[in-house]
């Protein structure tokens, strides 16, 4: 039987939600042009209280300073895969997953090297 948390409507829904979250944050936030690249929106230019490490991704939405470029980005789409099976779960699912990015599945899955780690 399928999880109807995981990669559901349900997970989209969450992975919608937090899209607005991100864009609710980043919109305001971003000194550059908001740009789409394929389904990552990227908010560029915000101050770095504004994301963990070189930038953050929520639901669809790619929060950073200055560190977009395309390796980063093919890392940060495979965070967007991420929120569209895990929906709302992924917060959490990454916060138990753990800090080291190195041994959190998440980051590992992404690409370590794509991503800067």
């Amino acid at each position: 039987m399928k999880n109807p948390l995981l990669d559901s409507s349900v997970s989209r829904a969450g992975a919608a939600f937090a899209t607005a979250v991100g864009l609710a944050v980043g919109v305001p936030l971003s000194i550059g042009r908001v740009r789409v690249e394929g389904d990552l929106i990227v908010c560029r230019g915000l101050p770095r209280w504004a994301f963990r490490r070189g930038g953050s991704c929520i639901g669809r939405v790619y929060l950073t300073r200055d560190n977009d470029g395309p390796d980063v980005l093919e890392h940060e789409a495979v965070h967007v895969a991420q929120w569209r099976r895990y929906g709302m779960l992924m917060p959490l699912l990454y916060a138990i997953a753990g800090q080291d990015p190195r041994k959190n599945r998440f980051e590992v899955e992404a690409g370590l090297e794509k991503g800067g780690y």
